[in-house]
C-alpha cells in the first residue's frame, strides 16, 4: 500500500520521504508552483521518480485542491496519510496560522476519507499544549493553556480536528523544537536556539571565552535532531496497535534554556553563563509592571535596537520562560528497541553551531568588504599626506571610494594624489590648516560645492607632544597647541559637515583617537587629555545621531611608526604598528561602523584601570620611571629628531609586552 505526505518538500517531510520510498510508492502533494523545487530536491536526494510521485494541489482548497480524476486513480491504493504541513512561525500573522494549520488540517483530512486511508498520520507540536504549567502527558489535550498565541492557539484547533475524526484511524505526533540533523548540522531555517546564535557570536567576539557571564535559567526548551524525528515518526507509525494516540517526540532529559545557550556557548568557544537567574524571580514581577516598563518609551527603544542587533524577533520573549515539560516515557521505551533515542546536545551542539555559522548567519548575506562600504562614496580623510591617512586613502581609493585628501602640506599631498591616481584611484586634494578657522570652513564651502556630499568623514589628523608634566610647568602652549588640533579640528569639521548629513539622513563620522585614552601611560597628558575630549564628544554625537542615520566611530588606535613619532628617538627601538595595520582598523570601522574600535591590550588596560586601578596606577608609575624623558627640540625645528638616553633591555621588554602603548 502506497503513503501519501503533505508537506513534503519542507524539512521534516523531504526526509520523512526517503524514509519511505524504500518502503512503497510515496505520493507527495506539490503545489503548482513549487514543482520545480520538488523535482530538484528529489533528484538532489537521489529518488526514483517512480517512487515518490508529485500530486498537484493546494493546502488551503478543500481536499487539498487535488483534481477528482486523481483522486479517483489514488483511491483504495493510500495506507497511511501523512500530515506534515503547517506553518512553522512564532511571528506569522494569526490569519496564516489558521489558513496553514487548521483550514489546512481540515482539508487533509478531507482527502484522507475520499481515498480511504487506513490510518492518518497527523504531526501536530508541542506548542499544542500552550503555556501549560507543569507537566504535560500524551494523554493530555484538554487541559492546555495559555492558548492566546496565534501559533499555540492554531496548532491546537488543529489537533483538535484530527481527534475528533471518525472516519478514520489516526496517530498525533507532538516534536520539540525541531533541530538540525544530528550528524551534518543541516538546517533550513533559524528558529528556536538558533534565534540566539547571533548573541552568542557577539560575546565570542567580543569577550574571551573564559571570562564568566550572567545570563537567563528561563524555561524549559524542548530540542530535537531532525533526523531523530524522522526515524521515530517512521517506526511509530507502523507499530500496530497504536491508532487513537499521541507521542511526544521530545528529549526525556529536559533542559533549561540556560543550560541549552550554556551548551551552545562552549561549542562556539563563547563565554558561558556562570551565573544564571532563576525564571521564578521574572514570574514574580506582576504582569502589569513589566508590560508597563517594557512600554516606556526609553526602555522600549533600548530592547529593540537590542534585538534588532541581535536578529532575534520581539515575539521571541514569550517563551524565553516557557513553562511546560512533556513526559515522553511511553514512546521512549516504545523507540528503545528499534535503537532509536535523542542524542545528548553535547555530542552535536557544535555541528549546529558550524553549519549555521557558515551557511544560515545573516552576516554572510551582507557584503562585509571594504569596497561594499566605500564604492561609490565621497570619503573625506584629514591628515592624508602621510602616515595613517595616507595610507588609509590607498585602501579607500583601490577599493572603489572617491578621496578628499586634507593636509597642511600641499606637496606632499599632490604626492599621495599622484600615486593614488597612477593606480587608477579617484582622489582631490584639499590643502588646508585644520586649526584656522576660516580656512576650515572654505573647505567645506568647497567640498560641498563640488562634490554634494561627504558620506564619511575620517578626522585622522593629529599631533603628539611627549613631555612629563614637570617639564611643561611653563609650556601650557602645548596644552593649547594639541586641543586645537587634535580636539577642535575635528569637531569643527564635523560640525561644519553635519546639517548636509542630517538633510540626507547618513553618515559616517570617524575619529582616531589613541590607545592612550584606555591605558592614561605618563608623559602624554596633553595629547591623552586632548584625544579623550575628541572622544567624549563622539560619544554624546552618537546618543544624539543614532536616529538620524550617522554613526560615530572611535578608534583608539595603538602606537603607529608615522612621521608624528619620528622626532621621538626611542621609539625606533619600540615595537610599533605599521601606518598600513592602522589602515586595516580604520577599513574595519568603516565597514563595521561601531562605536568604538580598539585592540585587546586596550580594552584590557582599559578594564585594568576601572577593576584595579590602583595596580593600574602602579604599573604606569613603573613605566614613568623605566623610560627617559624627551629632550626639548632645537629652536625653530619642533619636528627635529632629537637625542634620546638608550632605552634599557628591560624597558625594551615591557614595551614589546605591551606592544602599541605611548611610553
Amino acid at each position: 500500500m502506497a503513503y501519501f505526505v503533505t508537506g513534503g518538500t519542507g524539512f521534516i517531510g523531504r526526509r520523512l520521504i526517503a524514509r519511505l520510498a524504500a518502503r512503497d510508492v510515496v505520493h507527495v502533494l506539490v503545489r503548482e508552483g513549487s514543482l520545480a523545487r520538488f523535482e530538484a530536491q528529489r533528484a538532489e536526494a537521489g529518488l526514483d521518480p517512480a517512487r515518490v510521485v508529485a500530486v498537484t494541489g493546494d493546502l488551503g482548497a478543500p481536499a487539498l485542491g487535488v483534481a477528482a480524476a486523481e483522486v479517483a486513480r489514488l483511491r483504495g491504493q493510500i495506507s497511511h496519510v501523512y500530515h506534515l504541513a503547517a506553518l512553522y512561525d512564532i511571528t506569522a500573522p494569526a490569519d496564516a496560522d489558521a489558513v496553514a494549520n487548521v483550514a489546512g488540517t481540515s482539508h487533509a483530512l478531507d482527502f484522507a476519507a475520499r481515498v480511504g486511508c487506513e490510518c492518518f498520520h497527523h504531526v501536530s507540536s508541542i506548542a499544542a499544549a500552550g503555556l501549560y504549567a507543569g507537566t504535560f502527558t500524551e494523554a493530555m489535550f484538554d487541559e492546555a493553556e495559555g492558548l492566546e498565541h496565534p501559533y499555540f492557539r492554531t496548532k491546537h484547533e488543529g489537533e483538535a480536528r484530527v481527534r475528533a475524526e471518525r472516519r478514520f484511524p489516526w496517530r498525533v505526533y507532538r516534536p520539540g523544537m525541531v533541530v538540525g540533523d544530528s550528524a551534518t548540522g543541516v538546517i533550513d531555517k533559524i528558529d528556536g536556539p538558533y534565534l540566539f546564535f547571533k548573541l552568542i557570536q557577539k560575546l565570542r567576539n567580543g569577550w574571551p571565552n573564559w571570562l564568566p557571564v550572567v545570563g537567563l535559567e528561563g524555561g524549559w526548551a524542548h530540542l530535537v535532531p531532525v533526523d531523530f524525528v524522522v526515524r521515530a515518526l517512521e517506526h511509530l507509525s507502523h507499530l500496530p496497535g497504536h491508532d487513537g494516540e499521541c507521542f511526544h517526540l521530545t528529549d526525556p532529559r529536559p533542559r533549561r534554556l540556560g543550560e541549552v545557550l550554556n551548551v551552545f556557548a562552549k561549542a562556539a568557544h563563547a563565554p558561558q553563563a556562570s551565573i544564571r537567574i532563576d525564571p521564578k524571580l521574572i514570574e514574580r514581577v506582576p504582569p502589569e509592571l513589566a508590560a508597563g516598563v517594557l512600554g516606556f518609551e526609553p526602555v522600549r527603544r533600548v530592547v529593540e535596537e537590542l534585538l534588532d542587533g541581535l536578529a532575534v524577533p520581539r515575539e521571541a520573549l514569550a517563551f524565553v520562560n516557557y513553562p511546560t515539560r512533556f513526559d515522553c516515557a511511553r514512546t521512549t521505551e516504545l523507540l528503545a528497541p528499534a535503537g532509536i533515542r535523542v542524542p545528548p546536545l553535547e555530542d552535536y551542539a557544535w555541528r549546529l553551531w558550524d553549519y549555521w555559522e557558515r551557511h544560515l548567519d545573516p552576516d554572510l548575506t551582507l557584503d562585509r568588504s571594504l569596497g561594499g562600504a566605500v564604492r561609490d562614496k565621497i570619503v573625506l580623510i584629514t591628515g592624508g599626506s602621510s602616515g595613517i591617512g595616507r595610507a588609509t586613502a590607498l585602501r579607500v581609493a583601490e577599493a572603489g571610494g572617491t578621496v578628499l585628501l586634507v593636509a597642511r602640506d600641499a606637496a606632499r599631498l599632490e604626492e599621495v594624489r599622484e600615486l593614488i591616481a597612477t593606480r587608477g584611484g579617484a582622489v582631490r586634494c584639499y590643502p588646508c590648516d585644520l586649526t584656522d578657522a576660516a580656512a576650515c570652513a572654505a573647505l567645506v564651502e568647497r567640498v560641498l560645492a563640488e562634490h554634494g556630499r561627504v558620506d564619511v568623514l575620517i578626522n585622522n589628523a593629529g599631533r603628539s607632544i611627549r613631555r612629563g608634566i614637570r617639564e611643561a610647568l611653563d609650556r601650557f602652549h602645548d596644552y593649547e597647541r594639541l586641543m586645537q588640533l587634535n580636539y577642535f579640528a575635528g569637531v569643527r569639521l564635523t560640525l561644519a559637515l553635519l546639517p548636509s548629513m542630517l538633510a540626507r539622513g547618513s553618515g559616517h563620522v570617524i575619529n582616531v583617537s589613541s590607545i592612550g585614552v584606555l591605558a592614561s601611560p605618563p608623559r602624554f597628558s596633553a595629547y591623552v587629555a586632548s584625544k579623550a575630549a575628541l572622544e567624549a564628544f563622539t560619544r554624546c554625537a552618537a546618543a544624539e545621531f543614532a536616529d538620524a542615520g550617522i554613526a560615530f566611530t572611535v578608534i583608539n588606535m595603538p602606537l603607529v611608526r608615522t612621521p608624528m613619532i619620528a622626532p621621538t628617538r626611542i621609539y625606533e627601538q619600540m615595537p610599533t604598528i605599521a601606518a598600513e595595520e592602522a589602515a586595516d582598523l580604520v577599513a574595519e570601522a568603516v565597514i563595521h561602523r561601531p562605536q568604538r574600535l580598539a585592540t585587546r591590550l586596550g580594552l584590557f588596560a582599559q578594564w585594568m584601570q576601572l577593576l584595579a586601578p590602583k595596580l593600574s596606577e602602579l604599573v604606569m608609575s613603573t613605566a614613568f620611571r623605566m623610560f627617559p624623558e624627551s629632550p626639548p627640540a632645537p629652536a625653530g625645528a619642533p619636528d627635529a629628531p632629537r637625542a634620546h638616553a638608550p632605552a634599557t633591555p628591560e624597558a625594551v621588554l615591557f614595551a614589546s609586552l605591551m606592544r602599541g602603548v605611548h611610553w
